[in-house]
């Protein structure tokens, strides 16, 4: 821990230049004291430090001392800074060791580059959540990423689409996806995605695992992801679709897209058939009827029927 504050004190006064012995000791939360015991030890380490006295004194380091990372050129350092995304941090508990790492980043960057490496900052926010949602609060998070990190098994309690289930895991990573975070975990040779919200307790254990070799987290999540998707749209449907519900269609994503380009050739009245995917009859009844009167359902007659008895009820309802 001293190690540690012995060298953001050397980087705080590379950064900021002179800084007093309280302000350091209240960046650090320690005392007085133990600070110009700090300062004793950089001394010691051959470290420039010196002190100025009176009311605008302080320590700071010799004039040009300076470390620095070498060979980091000015756009791999803004993609260090763009890479700190303060939200998904902070939520896995290490909101205070990037600020820290961010810190010993800038100071070891020459003066010219100080100002560049912190411009995407200023010029780019990433909000990663869906209009008219929130973000997953996952509570147990700050317990889970270090497990993660330092690869220890874990004990968790799930709630799953089947119930409440136990299991012992080998987690082997997080993913964040529009705002809700997964678990990747080895249960004996099957490689699992758990949903992190849905996790109702866990214990870290103190045994460790080892990572099956040559397992890549973003090409196992790239090859899951798009066998999700393709499960969960096993069946087809036939639909007539106005202009404007092409056009609102093609927001909802890279699969629905891809199927509208294959839409036959408009009529007199613009409307357009198009084959796409559906998850299940309840749940494209509901995507169909928020298109109101932009879409006409072909096929199969099961949708067909399902939407006219709730547009039936729904009718009923308002009478």
């Amino acid at each position: 821990m001293r190690a540690s504050r012995l060298l953001s004190i050397l980087l705080l006064l590379q950064t900021r230049g002179r800084m007093t012995a309280q302000a350091l000791a209240d960046e650090f939360e320690v005392s007085v004291r133990t600070i110009y015991r700090d300062i004793d030890q950089l001394s010691a380490a051959d470290v420039p430090v010196y002190a100025d006295r009176g009311a605008n004194g302080g320590f700071q380091l010799l004039d040009g001392y300076r470390t620095r990372l070498t060979g980091l050129t000015p756009a791999e350092a803004e993609a260090l800074f763009l890479a700190g995304l303060p939200g998904p941090a902070a939520e896995l508990g290490l909101g205070d060791a990037m600020a820290q790492g961010q810190l010993k980043l800038l100071a070891a960057l020459p003066d010219p580059m100080r100002a560049d490496a912190q411009r995407p900052g200023k010029h780019f926010h990433l909000d990663p959540i869906g209009w008219f949602k929130g973000a997953e609060q996952v509570k147990l998070l700050p317990l889970i990423a270090p497990a993660v990190f330092g690869e220890k098994r874990l004990a968790i309690r799930y709630d799953s689409w089947k119930g409440v289930v136990e299991r012992q895991l080998d987690p082997l990573g997080l993913v964040l996806k529009a705002g809700v975070w997964y678990l990747i975990g080895q249960v004996g040779q099957q490689v699992r995605t758990y949903r992190a919200a849905s996790i109702l307790d866990v214990q870290v254990l103190e045994e460790g695992f080892i990572r099956p070799p040559g397992f890549d987290l973003s090409t196992f999540w790239e090859n899951w992801a798009q066998e999700y998707e393709q499960r969960m749209q096993q069946r087809q449907s036939s639909v007539r679709l106005s202009p404007r519900g092409m056009t609102i269609l093609a927001r909802e994503g890279q699969v629905i897209a891809q199927a509208l380009r294959t839409a036959g050739p408009a009529d007199d009245s613009g409307w357009r058939e198009v084959t796409l995917p559906i998850e299940s009859i309840e749940v494209a009844t509901a995507s169909f009827l928020a298109l109101g009167i932009e879409v006409e359902v072909l096929a199969p007659p099961d949708l067909r029927d399902s939407i006219r008895q709730t547009a039936a009820s729904v009718a009923a309802r308002y009478s």
